[in-house]
């Protein structure tokens, strides 16, 4: 690996290595596994050929280990790490352990694109997972189409990922449900009228908010102010002053982890007192520890709470919780789950990657934390029906919302 912004890890036999390397040892074999070929332009390919029986299955993971987004990635790791404990526990699939190799693309997607063209030149590769954000998987996606590599997007929401190719798909929900849903929780469930928005000027920031304006005006609800601003953007003095001469009764963020908690922490600093309103990209425990004391009370729609009695959900709280001593988030459930439907994919499929991309309309009601259970529309490419959970930060947690109003509403 000649760049200096890249890591690679391998997981499966639990060996994690600095990104300059890319051997391993496979403790089933003993035996090494060779770096990739050098990556061919993405018109030319490598296709994928059959590993000899009982040799590990690879998957290929693009997303960010470093950078501001680097814990979107750290909580992947623990999602995917727990769900092939149990797969590889029991046998691997089809014989065979089931490994990931992570590359580092920092969500950059210069970086995606590189990340694009290794994974498609080795063979051992049979499925993608990433990027974290949908601009650096849509930056990707052609080489992997043309390649002829699933894109497997988990956490892209933009409503155009899919539509990239019949290699692109993902289990997350889009914009087109998430923003509107959101809208719905500020204005119709906490009954907050004239919204104040902040929204990062990402491709993914403008898409949620225009979709997110459109509805909450079709519903009633007033924009009073818009501010956009740059990812790494850190003085949001003159943004809250101009939202609070707005004279809203709500504040919206639509952010990640690290801004939102700032624009939480400068707001508590102003005199504008008023409910906070967070998409579930907030759901992350980034933004409780950066957030601390001032994010207590803040809402957020999101899409997974720890506290859902439903078996399979209690199943992965418990076992997260022995393993890595935490409460469990949405991006780490959300990786849990999309291991286990790539377990499924190979179990039907094999370790062919047209056969894998054909796989995804043969799976039918999967086990999911998030969703209960996945069935994919051959359509969207996209699971059917998201579902929602309204959470509050409370002593330092969040939990699911019980309904009540905070004192002042």
């Amino acid at each position: 690996m000649n760049r200096s912004s890249s890591s690679v890890s391998v997981r499966g036999s639990k060996h994690t290595l600095p990104g300059v390397l890319m051997a391993l040892t496979i403790a089933a074999s003993a035996c090494a596994v060779q770096p990739p070929p050098a990556a061919n332009p993405p018109a030319q390919p490598a296709p994928a050929q059959p590993a000899a029986s009982g040799e590990p299955i690879y998957i290929g993971v693009s997303g960010p280990l470093t950078g501001p987004n680097a814990r979107y990635g750290v909580q992947w790791k623990k999602g995917f790490d727990l769900a092939l404990d149990a797969i590889n526990g029991k046998g691997g699939v089809r014989g065979r352990k089931l490994e990931y190799i992570f590359e580092d693309s920092q969500s950059d997607p210069k970086q995606s694109v590189v990340v694009a063209q290794k994974f498609v030149a080795d063979p051992r590769i049979v499925i993608e997972l990433g990027d974290f954000s949908s601009p650096a998987s849509m930056a990707a996606s052609p080489i992997y189409q043309r390649a002829g590599l699933v894109q497997f997007g988990f956490t892209n929401s933009h409503p155009d990922f899919t539509k990239g190719g019949d290699y692109m798909w993902s289990n997350s929900a889009t914009q087109a449900d998430l923003s509107p849903a959101l809208a719905e929780f500020a204005h119709s469930t906490l009954g907050l009228n004239r919204l104040a928005v902040f929204y990062l000027n990402t491709d993914w920031g403008k898409a949620t908010y225009d979709l997110f304006q459109q509805h909450a005006k079709k519903i009633g609800a007033e924009i009073v102010a818009a501010e956009a601003y740059l990812p790494d953007e850190k003085d949001f003095r003159s943004a809250l002053t101009r939202a609070r001469d707005a004279n809203p009764d709500g504040i919206v963020l639509i952010s990640y982890q690290a801004d939102g908690a700032q624009i939480v922490q400068q707001l508590a600093t102003t005199d504008l007192k008023v409910p906070i309103v967070g998409a579930s990209s907030l759901h992350s425990p980034d933004f409780l520890r950066l957030g601390g004391a001032a994010v207590e009370g803040v809402y957020i729609r999101g899409q997974f709470s720890p506290e859902d009695l439903r078996p399979t959900v209690q199943a992965f709280v418990q076992a997260y919780r022995a393993k890595y001593n935490e409460e469990p988030d949405f991006f780490a459930a959300h990786a849990y789950d999309t291991m286990n439907i790539v377990a499924a994919l190979i179990e039907v499929a094999g370790p062919d990657r047209r056969a894998i991309r054909d796989a995804f309309t043969q799976i039918k009601d999967v086990p999911s934390v998030i969703y209960g259970k996945v069935t994919f529309n051959p359509e969207t490419r996209r699971v059917a029906n998201p579902q929602f959970v309204d959470l509050i930060v409370k002593d330092g947690k969040f939990v699911t919302w019980d309904g009540s109003k905070q004192a002042g509403q």
